[in-house]
Order: C-alpha cells, then sequence, then structure tokens
C-alpha cells in the first residue's frame, strides 16, 4: 500500500477515535500535517466509504463477520419457506457431482 493511502487510513483512523466526523478535508488535514501529499480524491473516496460508518465497530468486528450473516440471515426469516427451500437445491447439486471412481480412474490408476 501508498504512503499516501497508508496515511490517509491512519488519519481516519484518529478522527474516529476522537470521535470526529471522517470528512475529506480533516482527512487532508492531517496528513498535511504529518508531511504527507494526499491527492484530494483519495480523501474524498476515504470519506465516502466511511460516511456513516462506525470505524470503532468495524474494527471490533474484523474477524467476527458479524456483519454479513445478519442481513442473510434476516431475509431468510422474512422468506420463510423459500429459505427452507434453498438447502435441498444445493443437496442435488452434491448428487449430480461425479466422483473420480465414476470416470474410470482412481487415485492410484
Amino acid at each position: 500500500m501508498a504512503t499516501s493511502e497508508l496515511a490517509a487510513t491512519y488519519a481516519a483512523l484518529i478522527l474516529a477515535d476522537d470521535g470526529i466526523e471522517i470528512t475529506s478535508d480533516k482527512i487532508i488535514s492531517i496528513t498535511n500535517a504529518a508531511g504527507v501529499e494526499l491527492e484530494p480524491i483519495w480523501a474524498s473516496l476515504l470519506a465516502k466509504a466511511l460516511e456513516g460508518e462506525n470505524v470503532k465497530d468495524l474494527l471490533s468486528n474484523v474477524g467476527s463477520g458479524g456483519g454479513a450473516p445478519a442481513p442473510a440471515a434476516a431475509g431468510g426469516a422474512a422468506a420463510g419457506g423459500a429459505a427452507a427451500e434453498a438447502p435441498k437445491e444445493e443437496e442435488k447439486v452434491e448428487e449430480k457431482e461425479e466422483s473420480d471412481d465414476d470416470m474410470g480412474f482412481g487415485l492410484f490408476d
């Protein structure tokens, strides 16, 4: 990762840690104070990506993967019977796959 991109990320973390809103102007101010030249587009993209996000929660849930399963579970619960049918379709796909023995050769042939 380039030094300027890493500095922008650290600037966003500093802002989040202090409880300050993450904006492109503030990211640029921090990186300039650190002596790192950052193109405004990168600060703007990072600020847009983190807009409305709680960065502290994102950091505490990095390894847990807690964010993705919740919407899937909520969608499955709302669908009711449709969610119950999905695993059956996956089982059918697995049954259709052929093993190496069915193709006429094995591991030691």
